[in-house]
């Protein structure tokens, strides 16, 4: 199924709308949730399944269902679809602060992108969202950022990251990547989750248990406050607290 030739503005910039705009019988799947405002004329209705494919029957749509389940979201995807006789606009808004990520998926290696899985915001109908899992299995049993997100499709997709964005090009390299960092790469990218470092530097670093390891050729989007650090941080969990508890520990440990 092509995917809906959808319309859009981004609003604001630190903390930034997503801003659709719909032709008459268009129609836009979303989070649970990620709703701001929209027109008289759309409607919308919330369904078990990405609807990018129409024919798909009961138990395919489960299996989809289970699929986000197992990637930590909402077993439903909402469908807003422009009813009227003109153009319409529905906007969406990330649960956190941050910016949005437009990308044009037939721009992408393979019309996929893989993106964590708190960072899809919304898509033009006609998107399948799969998942996609690491192959270091042991590893990212423990370690947040094992399951992500398949967004695929020739159509607009949209992710929200919080701080600053920031693009990389891979050339055939390696980067390695505080794993709450990463939003999402081209699936022509291979990546891992690793141990980071030794025992002591995985519990007194300050950089987390582990770290996800980019290699190959193909565009990374990167944030510089993901919501966990975020969290944390308001919470009095931050790394200074951390090493100032753990500094008796850590010095045994020398």
């Amino acid at each position: 199924m092509h995917a809906h030739e959808i319309d859009y503005k981004i609003l604001g910039e630190s903390i930034q709308v997503a801003e659709i705009i719909l032709d008459p019988g268009e129609a836009v799947i979303a989070e649970a949730g990620a709703m701001l405002y929209m027109d008289d004329g759309i409607r919308f209705e919330t369904k078990m399944g990405d609807g990018s494919e129409p024919n798909q029957g009961f138990l395919g749509k489960l299996v989809s269902a289970g699929a986000r389940v197992i990637s930590g979201e909402s077993v439903f995807v909402t469908r807003f679809t422009n009813d009227g006789a003109s153009r319409a606009k529905v906007a969406f808004a990330a649960p956190f602060p941050g910016s949005i990520i437009p990308l044009d998926l037939s721009q992408l290696y393979n019309n996929q992108v893989v993106v964590q899985k708190d960072a899809f915001l919304c898509a033009a109908l006609g998107t399948k969202i799969s998942i996609s899992m690491s192959k270091k299995l042991g590893a990212g049993l423990f370690g947040e950022g094992f399951v992500f997100q398949k967004l695929s499709g020739d159509g607009m997709a949209f992710m929200h990251a919080g701080g600053m964005i920031l693009e990389k090009q891979l050339d055939n390299e390696t980067l390695r990547v505080d794993t709450g960092c990463l939003v999402g790469m081209e699936s022509s990218v291979d990546y891992s989750i690793d141990r980071a470092g030794g025992l002591k530097s995985m519990l007194f670093g300050g950089e987390g248990l582990f770290l996800t390891t980019l290699k190959g050729s193909g565009k990374v989007w990167l944030q510089s406050l993901p919501l966990g650090r975020l969290v944390e941080t308001i919470g009095g969990g931050g790394k200074n607290k951390d090493k100032g508890e753990g500094s008796a520990i850590s010095d045994f440990l020398e």
